[in-house]
């Protein structure tokens, strides 16, 4: 069995990239209601500055870890953020949406990544 090194992941990380995640689901669905209503404008730039808030808590609780294998993925999901208010800015729909996809699945990716090392920490001890 090969074991495999598995970086630290504080709590304040965890919550940090469930709420992430979180608000990224909420982006998309205000997304559908700026596709399907007239006040869905407004709710999406709303929860699009939920979802900078929460990159950059993830960010933040990154920094606290002091690893790099939780840094580096921070600062790609804060760039990936950037790269995405342009997009929408710019009402680039066909790239704006996949983007947007994308950004949910590695946000869920991650957070499922953080939760299986916890349970992998537990097993060890």
């Amino acid at each position: 069995m090969i074991r495999t090194k598995i970086p630290v992941m504080s709590t304040f990380l965890r919550v940090a990239l469930a709420l992430q995640t979180l608000a990224l689901l909420i982006q998309a669905i205000t997304a559908g209601l700026l596709l399907s209503t007239p006040g869905g404008r407004s709710l999406h730039m709303a929860t699009a500055i939920a979802v900078i808030v929460t990159v950059l808590l993830h960010l933040v609780a990154a920094i606290t870890v002091r690893s790099r294998a939780a840094i580096m993925p921070a600062v790609g999901m804060v760039v990936m953020t950037l790269i995405q208010v342009a997009l929408g800015v710019a009402h680039l729909k066909a790239f704006h949406v996949p983007f947007g996809v994308l950004m949910f699945g590695v946000s869920t990716m991650r957070l499922g990544y953080a939760w299986q090392g916890r349970r992998a920490q537990a097993a060890t001890v």
